[in-house]
């Protein structure tokens, strides 16, 4: 069987990437450039294609554990390393654009950060973007962690965190592992104490983000609060 190298160039991935730019290729193509070797018998597009059908597609297997990653043939240790590197840059790159923008002037923007940030994990996770006068990003600091049904939160530390920054305002946002991202009425109750106690001291809520497997819901563009 040939190699990558015996195709024509417009049909090889990286010489595609360069001549047409990444949102060219598919997902088996991005993912060969990634694996950069197939093996025994299989080119890498062939070995991508056969982990995207087993892993049932891209995300799955970029959220793979690493139990899981490390014994699907193909793969192993060094590419589960190289992989977690790649897609922390992506999150830090995310950072970086959201602390260049006002997240009022760009919710898409925070909406995929936080995405990036919460999205893949199985529990449940409460955090906060802490934001100046400016509405400009302080910090991003997850402050509860709850099982797969829920997290417990207090707004007396989310109050105590909030003033340790300085910040004049937050953005709340927290996952639904069950991946159904409609906020429930629990969600609903805790939007408002928390409004309230943030209130108290003159820091306001911006926004809810709940963040399921779809576009994350927006409270503030459902117009709840």
């Amino acid at each position: 069987m040939g190699t990558i190298r015996d195709w024509p160039a417009a049909e090889r991935p990286r010489e595609k990437l360069l001549d047409h730019g990444p949102q060219a290729l598919s997902d088996a193509e991005l993912l060969a450039i990634f694996l950069r070797t197939g093996v025994s018998g299989k080119t890498a597009v062939d070995l991508a294609r056969d982990l995207l059908n087993s892993y049932g597609g891209l995300r799955a297997l970029l959220e793979a554990d690493r139990r899981h990653f490390c014994a699907t043939h193909g793969l192993g240790i060094a590419k589960y390393a190289q992989l977690q590197a790649v897609l922390e840059m992506a999150r830090r790159h995310l950072a970086e654009q959201l602390r260049r923008e006002n997240p009022l002037e760009n919710p898409d923007v925070t909406r995929r950060y936080l995405a990036s940030r919460l999205r893949h994990l199985p529990h449940e996770i409460f955090a906060c973007l802490f934001l100046d006068n400016r509405h400009r990003v302080i910090s991003y600091e997850e402050l509860f962690r709850g099982t797969i049904d829920g997290a417990s939160v207090y707004p007396r530390e989310v109050v105590k965190r909030a003033l340790h920054h300085n910040a004049a305002a937050v953005i709340l946002a927290h996952n639904h592992p069950s991946g159904v991202a409609e906020p429930s009425r629990a969600d609903m109750q805790l939007t408002r104490r928390l409004v309230d106690a943030l209130a108290l001291v003159d820091i306001r809520v911006l926004d809810h983000f709940i963040i399921g497997d779809g576009d994350g819901v927006s409270l503030a563009e459902r117009g709840c609060l």
